[in-house]
């Protein structure tokens, strides 16, 4: 039986997660507030930790740092308000394993407190191996061996499960798509299909055709209707590389299909609803596009929710020459990856 330690000043919360979490078979225990949590876990072990964000005398944030330090391989998962959403990112590069917005839906909260305590278990199975072992049975496609990359790897494990937009940034051939297509394999979504689409490669004139599609007789040559990448990757992931590339008059139009997860083909009037959970990159730093105008900066924050930086080149992945799919990191090589490495 799993237990669980929640950590919130407000009373009620506290008396609802108890009796939503009691009536699943968990074992339960709260803290009225983080230091009273702080001592709990001194004294006890637990597998998951459900803490607020905003508590008085100690935060939560403050509170994830101590429990780290007690515990570190305890899951962590964050409640927050809307106004806290940016906190809670943090909370998550911090090591806990994802957040809550409230008010919470009793269905996603359970979802997320199994999904959480089933990466944990996970996670203790790998205890006594190899950190390069762990990794290779996390990332069949990555294999870490700096820092860095390790780091790079722990965080696409963090929030793979989740389904926020993700931007990654990096020097070109840093493996920016082999990490989308990370973020992808250890999502709910990996059934479904992972469709990247380099924004730079093509023409202005056929951009906005590949990610919507057209009907017919839209333009010439438009002899018959068409999906777009955004119908074709339906139930999956969209990664969108060199996303800076997209042009200023196409930049609205997406932003609308990322909000309100519906298109409407070029030339067509009907709108089209989207399943479809949408992964950036960037080999250019979007916050100065941002600042020049050259690009939205509600795009930016839509996008950017939360941030995956790949380490420089002295740290560069590459693709191992004896499977052709996994790539090395270490801190000697300086080369560029070959080409296709993203």
């Amino acid at each position: 039986m799993a237990r669980i330690l929640i950590a919130d000043d407000d009373p009620t919360i506290l008396s609802l997660l108890n009796k939503i979490l009691i009536s699943k078979g968990y074992d339960v225990k709260l803290a009225k507030n983080g230091v009273a949590a702080e001592k709990i876990f001194k004294s006890d072990h637990f597998d998951l930790l459900i803490s607020d964000i905003k508590m008085e005398p100690m935060d939560g944030m403050q509170l994830l740092k101590k429990v780290r330090q007690l515990h570190p391989t305890v899951g962590v998962i964050m409640l927050t308000a809307y106004a806290t959403v940016s906190t809670a990112v943090d909370a998550m590069k911090e090591g806990a394993f994802d957040y809550i917005p409230k008010p919470f839906k009793i269905d996603e909260l359970l979802l997320t407190v199994k999904r959480a305590l089933d990466y944990q278990n996970t996670i203790m199975e790998q205890v006594g191996t190899t950190t390069q072992v762990e990794t290779k049975k996390y990332f069949g496609n990555i294999v870490a061996e700096s820092d860095s990359m390790k780091n790079v790897c722990e965080m696409v494990k963090r929030v793979a499960p989740t389904k926020t937009t993700i931007m990654i940034t990096g020097e070109s051939g840093t493996g920016k798509e082999l990490v989308a297509e990370a973020l992808h394999t250890y999502s709910a979504r990996k059934e479904g299909r992972f469709l990247p689409i380099n924004c730079a490669a093509l023409p202005e004139s056929l951009i906005e055709s590949e990610l919507f599609g057209h009907v017919k007789g839209a333009f010439t040559g438009a002899n018959s209707s068409k999906d777009g990448l955004f119908e074709a990757a339906r139930g999956g992931t969209l990664f969108l590389d060199e996303i800076n590339s997209i042009p200023a008059s196409l930049q609205s139009k997406l932003l609308r299909a990322i909000q309100n997860k519906r298109i409407r083909k070029v030339g067509g009037t009907d709108e089209v609803d989207v399943d479809v959970r949408i992964l950036a990159a960037s080999n250019k730093n979007l916050e100065t596009l941002v600042k020049d105008g050259s690009f939205r900066e509600d795009l930016f924050y839509r996008l950017s929710v939360i941030t995956i930086e790949i380490p420089p080149p002295q740290y560069t992945p590459r693709r191992c020459s004896s499977t052709g799919a996994a790539f090395h990191c270490t801190g000697t090589y300086r080369g560029s990856a070959p080409a296709g490495d993203g």
